[in-house]
């Protein structure tokens, strides 16, 4: 098992979109990138923290594989809207990759740089890559929350 940590806006959202991608494993939301240790939801969006939301996935790389991953994060939100998805503004929704290896950081450069050319954005992109750093879990009531709740819309 292999593990990818991405932040594209509300977590909520973002979590639903990998939980559907055969080879996951699990997510998790949760908090990566700030300053303080164990973060709670109000301390992360009073933007005091510097944390992203950001959901973990957990996946089998022999049925999924990173570029695969990376697809997905591209497709599921705008990664020119400077700390913001939406909606939802706030560093604490920017754009980011956190990776665990030094090949999640090459795959994940290489991506970004075949986004930029694509010609798909009209706007620069702004996503931060950056190496992971600790994951903190969000309280319980935001795990698979939109799944709790019966939704199985997404946004985007």
């Amino acid at each position: 098992m292999a593990k990818a940590t991405f932040g594209a806006g509300c977590f909520w959202h973002v979590e639903e979109a990998f939980r559907r991608v055969e080879g996951v494993v699990s997510t998790q939301v949760g908090y990566m990138g700030g300053t303080s240790d164990n973060p709670s939801y109000e301390e992360v969006c009073s933007h005091a923290t510097g944390h992203a939301e950001v959901v973990e996935v957990t996946y089998d790389p022999g049925q999924v594989s990173y570029d695969d991953l990376l697809r997905l994060f591209w497709d599921c939100h705008d990664p020119t809207q400077l700390n913001r998805q939406g909606p939802d503004i706030g560093s604490n929704y920017r754009s980011v990759i956190f990776c665990h290896t030094p090949e999640q950081e090459e795959a994940a450069r290489s991506s970004l740089e075949r986004e930029e050319r694509s010609g798909r954005w009209r706007r620069p992109i702004v996503t931060e890559i950056t190496p992971a750093s600790t994951f903190w879990r969000a309280e319980e009531y935001h795990q698979q929350y939109l799944a709790k709740r019966g939704s199985d819309s997404c946004r985007w």
